[in-house]
């Protein structure tokens, strides 16, 4: 039997090919998260909390500065021997591996986040060990960057279509501009933004309460460098031929520092599922 995972497991290995761009390239995620946290989860001095797949510690760092113990499950070594030097000194545990494997005690975290990465879990499995290995009335976070809106225009990403249909045809579905969905639909429900789906994922788990969905809009601005390496950082980018990747990032920087001025501003939305342990 295929195993409809296999492109996930292969895509999710490749961050660390990249570090710098990725480290560089991410923009932060918005205050109204780590208040909602904070609000809603408890979070703050003494939360244990597990993160899943932290990446370069884009969110590690404002876990730790509320105060929270953080056990980071990360999948890359590269990106593990980051963490520790970064947060040295701080009240964090790396574990290397993938999180549906890795050894974690039960009932052990008040709250388990995941920040943009999620997705390369298997649902199921992810959320089942999420409910096991938090206290009950613990809190699961789940978020997302999304870095487009459908409801808003984006024209540096429509000026892109042309882009990618001479130099890399894949990406044209794979990052849908707006004009793209609404005329037809494909992609007008990206995984992230379809909200009824990813709250009755973890409904239909069992192991939590009712779903607390908030989306976040805001403005990303990026100077012709930083969206070169924001598109980097990203897994269909990194999955392409090192030249054929190149010559995507080359005419990306060059369309921003000729066209938009050196800054570009787009459209991106924050989706974030809360959701509590059942006790």
């Amino acid at each position: 039997m295929d195993d409809p995972y296999a492109l996930h497991r292969q895509r999710r290995g490749l961050f660390s090919s990249d570090a710098a761009a990725y480290e560089s390239g991410r923009p932060p995620y918005p205050e109204r998260v780590y208040a909602l946290l904070e609000q809603v989860c408890g979070l703050g001095p003494g939360t244990e909390v597990v993160e899943i797949g932290p990446g370069t510690g884009l969110a590690t760092a404002r876990l730790l500065d509320h105060g929270a113990s953080v056990t980071a499950v990360e999948l890359s070594a590269e990106f593990s021997d980051r963490l520790r030097a970064k947060f040295a000194g701080r009240p964090l545990r790396v574990v290397v591996g993938a999180f549906e494997d890795v050894a974690l005690e039960p009932a052990s975290f008040d709250l388990a986040v995941a920040a943009t990465s999620f997705h390369w879990v298997p649902a199921d499995v992810g959320l089942r060990r999420c409910a096991d290995i938090l206290r009950p009335g613990g809190w699961l976070a789940l978020w997302w960057n999304h870095f487009g809106d459908p409801d808003r225009p984006d024209p540096f990403r429509t000026a892109l279509t042309p882009i990618f249909e001479r130099l890399a045809p894949s990406l044209v579905e794979t990052f849908p501009g707006a004009a793209f969905q609404a005329a037809s639909g494909a992609g007008a429900h990206p995984w992230a933004l379809d909200t009824a789906a990813r709250a009755g994922d973890i409904e239909a788990s069992g192991g939590f309460g009712p779903v607390r969905r908030e989306t976040i809009a805001w403005t990303g601005r990026h100077t012709a460098p930083e969206l070169r390496t924001l598109f980097a950082s990203f897994s269909p980018c990194l999955a392409l031929p090192p030249d054929q990747r190149a010559a995507v990032l080359d005419a990306i920087e060059r369309l921003a520092a000729d066209e938009f001025g050196g800054v570009v501003e787009r459209p991106y939305l924050t989706v974030l599922y809360l959701a509590s342990r059942r006790t």
